[in-house]
């Protein structure tokens, strides 16, 4: 059993709470931290987690890439945070790639590379546990631990679902809206309804007088990776897109898989 971790969270966090300032005076004031610091805050969060889980065999870190593909779907996607990393980041990651195995992918976020690799049919034979507290990992099938909460199992159609949730709730924090007056519960009442498919997202969208291709950019800035929404041969995402399966559940899995094989050949 290997714990899959989110450490851009945990990176972050350690970092930011590690930070001093030093005021010279004058129009001067400098950032600084003590690595040390940073370093043993960072394996006591690592340590935490590994009690409470109690049960694995190794460790796998996750960090985004710098630059991130969800920006050519919309450029105001993240755009508010604009804050540097806090100090002593890039010196923990380095530390990390040391000591751990750790995995990057150009132009993804932490929480894609984490939902590929756990979809990985051969990965997924040797068992694990996603930990990260991003709600957004809620769409990945599998084992998952919110770093609160005991670990829970998160089935694909409750995956598929809370994807269409976020998709029509949006997330102001990542900066794309969804659809107004929409929050997570209501978004979750209409899916009951009508059931968990792309006609019932569309058509809440529409109803606010927006369009299918807002709906369609929603869905895709809020679907995080899977194994099938990834070009393995040229690196490259493959944009979620709505397709209808047999049991009436739009994952757009098949469409992916399609395209994915059309871009190998």
């Amino acid at each position: 059993m290997t714990l899959l971790i989110d450490a851009d969270y945990l990176a972050y966090k350690t970092c930011a709470a590690c930070e001093d300032e030093a005021d010279f005076g004058d129009d001067v004031i400098v950032v600084t931290s003590r690595f040390s610091e940073v370093l043993a805050m960072f394996k006591r969060e690592l340590e935490n987690i590994s009690r409470r889980i109690g049960y694995f065999d190794d460790i796998t870190l996750f960090f985004s890439s710098s630059t991130n593909f969800r920006k050519t779907i919309s450029p105001d996607y993240k755009g508010h945070r604009n804050r540097k990393k806090p100090c002593g980041y890039k010196r923990l990651l380095n530390w990390c790639g040391d000591n751990y195995a750790t995995i990057m992918i150009d132009d993804l976020e932490a929480d894609d590379t984490l939902g590929i690799f756990a979809t990985d049919p051969v990965e997924a034979q040797a068992g694990h546990i996603l930990c990260s507290p991003d709600k957004d990992m809620r769409q990945i099938p599998g084992l998952l631990y919110d770093l609160t909460n005991p670990v829970t199992e998160i089935t694909k159609e409750m995956g598929d679902l809370w994807h269409f949730i976020q998709t029509m709730s949006g997330d102001q924090t990542d900066g794309y809206a969804g659809v107004p007056t929409i929050g997570t519960k209501r978004a979750a009442a209409i899916l009951e309804k009508e059931g968990c498919n792309w006609t019932a997202v569309l058509d809440t969208f529409i109803s606010k007088g927006m369009t299918e291709d807002d709906a369609l950019k929603n869905a895709r800035l809020a679907k995080i990776l899977q194994f099938e929404n990834f070009d393995h041969d040229a690196n490259i995402p493959i944009l979620w897109t709505p397709t209808t399966s047999s049991n009436g559940v739009d994952s757009g899995t098949e469409l992916q898989v399609e395209a994915s094989a059309g871009s190998a050949a």
